[in-house]
């Protein structure tokens, strides 16, 4: 109750109003007061203001963030502009960091710090970051409204674009928190941009920057940033809560889209999910044609009574990379973003209005305004690096419900039956276009043993390969053997457990050439959706069940009007035994630097390995014919 007798003050000072303390009393939760109380504190806002699921509040965060120059208005009527520092224009890895309690393993793989030291670190920053400024209470939901799968989440911020874009991306959730009777059972997650800037108002102070993850408390600290991947607390920072929480409860947290999948002249639809590294493909596979979208990039999966592991979406919009959407490859995107609806651009070029992204099909003007302010072509940085009219990583953000491809079950609280599960990476000389894993535990070994190699677009060396976990490792709090356990855990407890696929669509020829059309993955995709029905048999070898000639070219030529050669099958489905020794030494050496692997992960590289040996003593050749294994 102390908390409650500390809000009474906020009245006195004028800086809570009557109707938004009673906003809070309403929700009769000791822990949510407190939280605010403790925060406001130390952050000093002038002001607090507490949003409901009410449309005039909701409809306060869009206007104020218009109205503080947090946004700009755009040509097309519901369009608006942000514009985040230059200096801030994507995720800060290096000061993301999760905090570790003295004496718990820290994995190799995850920027961790003390618990204690952090805390100390960044409450000393966060003193303060809040004068003169407004502070909003937000109350969402990670998943669907009334289900099973939802996860109440605090947001406490002093941007109002910040509040605006999660207004676009997540659930309602202040009805949803006065169910949980007083429970502390959510997430919470508190965002100062810090002292902004005159004009165009964007952090001062990017060298202060941190996000710092504690599991322990189920909550997020960030301050001095802006950049939704920094500052939205319920992205990708709630998916690093969310993985802690399901590898310690039984069902799983994963950076998967959820896809309907509609092959032609079938009177069915099967849900399938996929995990892709940056880069990858996952976007273009998620918006498939003739597809449905679901989600395209968290998803919460849980043992259902059916025996089927069942999926939502975690969100209801997308914040996506803008770069290269252009209307022959992302139509049902591109419309939606050159008609009236309400929408987010940010760090693209603006001028007269109208907004211009890298790769959108048209050419840009010479001059405009851009997120290094005035902006001309030839334009260059400090450091004399040429700034181009787009940032590379600019985003827009709009709700999936915009889109005409969305999926009828978006919002269904039960989610949808998994049937399938893709890992896919990008992959120029080792892994065929799709194969199937024989089993489930070998699908976690398919998505563990993921690997994306670097491009002319990534500092570095070109064709580096990174691993990547189940498309998972930057948001990993749980070391990598505790989360294999509880995907082995999850699998073996369902009737109906998905089957797994590996699709690789950068596959290339002698040539240097792509062996993979732009369109191909619909083929890929729709095997995989018939193996798993029982519509095609398949060729079992050491990796997995490679698909027949005869079924991919019917698909060719009955979903795409394609035709496809028994040549190019023969170049894309060979078996190259060198290559993928050569990958699981990679993936021993990274695995063997984790403590407490499961044994079950050894067995299938030790097995693929001499099964892979034997092949070769028996054929005396290192490239095998998907055929010679019938």
């Amino acid at each position: 109750m102390n908390s409650i007798i500390r809000m009474k003050t906020y009245l006195d000072d004028k800086i809570l109003s009557v109707s938004d303390f009673e906003k809070l009393l309403a929700l009769n939760n000791d822990a949510i007061t407190s939280i605010i109380t403790r925060f406001i504190d130390l952050c000093k806002p002038s002001k607090i203001r507490v949003i409901s699921d009410s449309e005039e509040d909701i409809k306060y965060v869009r206007n104020k963030a218009i109205e503080l120059n947090e946004e700009m208005r755009l040509k097309v009527e519901g369009h608006t502009i942000h514009y985040d520092g230059f200096y801030d224009q994507a995720r800060d890895k290096e000061n993301t960091k999760v905090l570790i309690p003295k004496g718990n393993y820290a994995s190799p793989w995850i920027n961790t710090i003390d618990r204690d030291e952090g805390l100390v670190e960044i409450l000393d920053i966060m003193d303060g970051c809040m004068k003169g400024k407004e502070c909003l209470v937000r109350f969402f939901c990670l998943g669907p409204i009334n289900s099973k799968f939802t996860i109440c989440a605090l947001q406490l911020t002093d941007s109002f674009y910040v509040a605006h874009s999660e207004d676009l991306l997540y659930h309602v959730g202040y009805e949803e928190f006065k169910k949980l009777n007083g429970s502390d059972d959510f997430f919470y997650f508190v965002h100062s941009a810090g002292e902004l800037t005159e004009g165009i108002p964007v952090t001062k102070s990017v060298k202060d920057r941190r996000v710092y993850i504690d599991l322990s408390e189920r909550r997020v600290l960030s301050c001095y940033n802006q950049y939704a991947g920094n500052s939205l607390g319920l992205k990708k920072l709630a998916l690093r809560l969310g993985i802690y929480k399901a590898n310690n409860e039984d069902w799983l947290t994963e950076h998967y889209f959820i896809l309907g999948v509609h092959p032609k002249g079938k009177n069915r639809i099967s849900y399938m999910c996929g995990a892709y590294p940056s880069a990858c493909g996952k976007t273009s596979t998620a918006m498939l044609p003739d597809q449905t979208i679901v989600g395209d990039d968290i998803a919460y999966l849980r043992v259902w009574d059916d025996g089927y592991a069942h999926a939502v979406n975690i969100e209801k919009g997308i914040f996506g990379i803008i770069k290269d959407v252009n209307p022959q490859d992302d139509p049902v995107i591109y419309d939606a973003l050159t008609t009236p609806r309400e929408l987010i651009f940010s760090n693209v070029l603006i001028k007269d209005g109208s907004p211009y992204w890298i790769g959108m099909g048209k050419e840009h003007p010479k001059k405009g305004f851009n997120y290094s302010g005035d902006w001309f072509e030839g334009k260059k940085d400090k450091n004399s690096n040429l700034i181009l009219h787009a940032h590379p990583n600019a985003r827009y953000t709009i709700r999936l419900s915009e889109l005409a491809n969305v999926d009828s079950m978006l919002e269904d609280p039960n989610g949808v039956p998994i049937d399938g599960i893709f890992y896919g990476g990008r992959d120029s000389n080792t892994m065929p276009p799709v194969l199937e894993s024989l089993d489930w535990e070998q699908g976690i070994f398919l998505g563990a043993s993921i690997e994306s190699e670097t491009t002319s677009a990534t500092l570095g060396t070109v064709g580096v390969r990174t691993a990547s976990p189940m498309a998972n490792l930057d948001f990993l709090v749980v070391p990598l053997g505790k989360y294999l356990i509880n995907h082995q855990k999850f699998g073996n407890s369902l009737i109906h457990t998905p089957k797994v696929f590996a699709t690789n669509y950068f596959l290339k020829g002698k040539n240097g050439k792509y062996l993979n059309g732009i369109l191909d993955k619909k083929v890929w995709v729709i095997w995989a959706e018939g193996r798993t029905k029982g519509d095609y048999k398949a060729i079992t070898t050491p990796i997995g069940y490679l698909p027949l000639y005869k079924d991919l070219k019917r698909l060719f030529e009955l979903e795409l009007n394609k035709t496809y050669s028994k040549e190019e099958y023969l170049e894309q489905f060979t078996v190259r035994i060198t290559q993928l020794l050569e990958k699981l030494e990679r993936v021993e050496k990274m695995y063997k630097t984790e403590k407490n692997i499961p044994q079950f992960f050894w067995n299938i590289l030790y097995q693929q390995r001499k099964e892979l040996t034997d092949l070769k003593k028996k054929y005396g050749k290192t490239n095998i014919l998907p055929e010679e294994l019938l």
